[in-house]
């Protein structure tokens, strides 16, 4: 058998295969947003909890990933912008989930954050996007040696801010 009677059939599937290919795409790569908006304000979310700086941590994050994953210029000010995507933490728990069976202290917690989210088109004030209740959780553990004890809590709250803003970029894009 010759090079030449293996190499013509198989470019012909590779080439027909990839003609009659299905047109999948990765999920984010398109959006439903309209085609006018091409900036977007995220100011920063308003804080109905007593957390402290909970809010501007998942802002800054949701900012981070619209810049990393879309075309969208992202600013503050809603009067540069062609929508506005605005936030509001309404509420966050945070609880024991496991024990140490020794000493009875808590040694893992779990972390609840609800969020409402709204985008809307500057110019005609309608409703892009409206997630009235979006609700995340986050886990971490506590050391139950007191001597190597290190608050985990800052770090579980950049671990939930990430998957916050993936979700809600996900979720904005594809309007899920």
């Amino acid at each position: 058998m010759t090079l030449r009677r293996v190499c013509v059939p198989l470019a012909s599937c590779i080439l027909a295969f990839g003609v009659a290919s299905c047109g999948y795409h990765v999920a984010g790569a398109a959006s439903v947003l309209p085609k006018n908006v091409k900036i977007i304000a995220i100011p920063a979310f308003a804080n109905a909890t007593t957390r402290y700086k909970v809010s501007e941590v998942i802002t800054a994050a949701v900012g981070r990933e619209f810049i990393s994953r879309t075309r969208y210029k992202v600013v503050a000010d809603p009067d540069n912008a062609d929508a506005v995507l605005s936030g509001s933490v309404v509420n966050f728990f945070a609880y024991p989930t496991t024990f140490d069976p020794q000493t009875g202290r808590a040694a893992g917690v779990q972390v609840i954050v609800f969020l409402a989210l709204s985008l809307r088109d500057r110019t005609t004030n309608a409703v892009l996007f409206d997630r009235p209740n979006m609700v995340f959780r986050q886990t971490y553990e506590i050391s139950v040696n007191p001597g190597a004890y290190f608050d985990e809590s800052d770090v579980a709250m950049d671990r939930l801010s990430r998957d916050v803003a993936r979700s809600v970029v996900s979720a904005v894009l594809e309007n899920f």
